[in-house]
């Protein structure tokens, strides 16, 4: 009895073993569309008038937010006020502490919220 179960046992490995596997069907391959380039939100594009306290930062035309903030790095940096050892830190002289509500020292992602009070 012991043979006759190994016979069997070989004689389906065999036919396991001889069946070829199908191989799988190839999926056509995407094209990328080609980038195009993104425009810029209408919303940040708009130009905002300075209220007098940036308008001594900034200059008094109107300008668009992002380039309201351009221009503050500008003063930043010519002024030599960002913090020595915390360069997240803003340090404010007279013109910049009307902006940041009287604060002496902000950080810079605080900037651009007291920068919002300051456009209309």
């Amino acid at each position: 009895m012991a043979t006759k179960k190994a016979k069997k046992a070989t004689k389906k490995v065999a036919k396991k073993a001889a069946k070829p596997k199908k191989a799988a069907p190839k999926k056509a391959a995407k094209k990328a569309a080609p980038k195009k380039k993104r425009a810029p939100n209408p919303a940040f594009m708009r130009p905002l008038t300075p209220s007098g306290d940036l308008a001594a930062v900034i200059g008094n035309k109107p300008v668009p937010r992002t380039e309201a903030v351009k221009k503050m790095w500008e003063y930043i940096r010519k002024n030599n006020l960002q913090d020595a050892k915390n360069r997240r830190m803003i340090n404010a002289d007279g013109n910049l502490k009307a902006v940041f509500a009287g604060k002496g020292q902000v950080s810079m992602f605080d900037m651009a919220k007291h920068l919002n009070k300051h456009l209309k």
